[in-house]
């Protein structure tokens, strides 16, 4: 099933694992509200849902290599579909906080197990646009999150309704995919992951090292758009719900962009896309500036919207860098590891963001978040001229 067909069967699961995923993130006001956090404990809500993605990460991209991805994909998407409802009902913040390490935990079938299957039907020589194609289900995934919860929020049936929503989604399109996709066959076993020799590949070190600070500026700047904007800014929380969604729009283009960049790039796939990545961080930096020193709502929103470019565009072509580092058959182990320091950026950098902002304010935050993004590119930037990669 090489054809864009296949790429769309792929890109719509991870466009619904994303909406389950992130809804959590585009609530943060209101969840903030109904239990009484600070905003350092609305930090901790979103450590909680990357909590649960983190610590299966390797088992799932095991279990992707070992049996393939399309069962991965269904129990995944399943059980996304019940964390999003054991959201909608939870009673108190600490059980909250259980269904949404569940939601973390089903999540992290997402990157072994689509990253794999994108390869898997990606056309012959549009591997990179594929690759990109794909993880637009992330930010668009998000983005639509962020309209479904603000909108259903501000309506008679309140936040919690539109988890479940979200919920129903998931189930209809857990239905679709499992009639569409026939998928890849694994080993046949399943095996600890050789971490060690992923390691041992040409500059896979520097690139996971790397995805540890891009992970803390893509999941803050998700995670808190809508709280600066409407205790910083002063905006509503439906027009920043929107602003949120632009963001996501704007990242999903930076995907698109980035992966048809790479593709006509006459360097090799590894190397054009750290150069990519370079360019991505170096821009984030200067954004995060901007957002930063921005006071007013429409200066905000563009700022925020063209952050979204460099910062959210960065997941399409990090996986594009690491999946040509690696052989086709070890990208379900490689994926979990990029994944992982993604994910530890995401559990260590919005409480110590909201920490920051409730202790120093909100532009302490953002220029701490351009540092990271620099301090990425340098990392990417020795990867990209490194005599050993391909």
């Amino acid at each position: 099933m090489r054809e864009w067909r296949g790429v769309g069967l792929v890109g719509g699961w991870q466009l619904t694992a994303s909406v389950c995923f992130y809804a959590i993130f585009a609530g943060t006001a209101f969840v903030r509200e109904t239990f009484g956090l600070s905003r350092t404990l609305v930090g901790v809500t979103v450590t909680a849902t990357m909590l649960g993605y983190t610590l299966l990460l390797f088992a799932m991209g095991a279990a992707v290599d070992g049996y393939g991805e399309r069962p991965v994909m269904i129990g995944g998407l399943l059980g996304l579909g019940i964390g999003s409802v054991g959201v909608a009902v939870a009673p108190s913040y600490p059980t909250l906080l259980a269904a949404l390490l569940l939601v973390g935990a089903t999540y992290a079938t997402a990157m072994p197990a689509t990253n794999r299957a994108v390869l898997a039907v990606a056309p012959d020589g549009r591997r990179n646009l594929a690759m990109s194609v794909k993880q637009v289900g992330v930010t668009a995934g998000s983005g639509l999150s962020a309209l479904l919860v603000t909108g259903i929020a501000a309506t008679r049936f309140g936040w919690r309704a539109s988890f479940l929503v979200v919920a129903a989604l998931a189930f209809v399109v857990t239905l679709v995919f499992a009639a569409g996709y026939d998928g890849d066959g694994g080993s046949g076993a399943l095996a600890v992951p050789d971490v060690r020799s992923l390691l041992d590949s040409p500059g896979y070190q520097l690139l996971v090292v790397a995805g540890l600070f891009f992970g803390a500026a893509v999941f803050c700047t998700t995670g808190y758009v809508v709280l600066h904007l409407t205790e910083s800014v002063g905006t509503a929380a439906g027009v920043a719900g929107g602003v949120l969604a632009l963001v996501q729009l704007t990242g999903s283009a930076g995907r698109i962009g980035g992966g048809a960049l790479v593709d006509r790039l006459p360097a090799a796939d590894a190397r054009a896309s750290a150069q990519v990545l370079v360019a991505q961080g170096v821009l984030a930096t200067a954004l995060f500036v901007v957002v930063a020193l921005v006071e007013t709502p429409l200066a905000a929103a563009l700022a925020f919207g063209v952050l979204g470019v460099f910062t959210l565009g960065v997941p399409a072509i990090y996986y594009s860098c690491m999946t040509a580092l690696v052989p086709d058959d070890r990208v379900g182990a490689a994926t979990a590891g990029g994944q992982l320091t993604l994910n530890i950026g995401g559990l260590v950098a919005p409480p110590a963001f909201g920490y920051l902002v409730d202790t120093a304010g909100y532009a302490t935050g953002w220029y701490a978040l351009g540092t990271c993004t620099l301090v990425a590119a340098l990392f990417v930037g020795r990867l990209a001229v490194s005599p050993r990669l391909r």
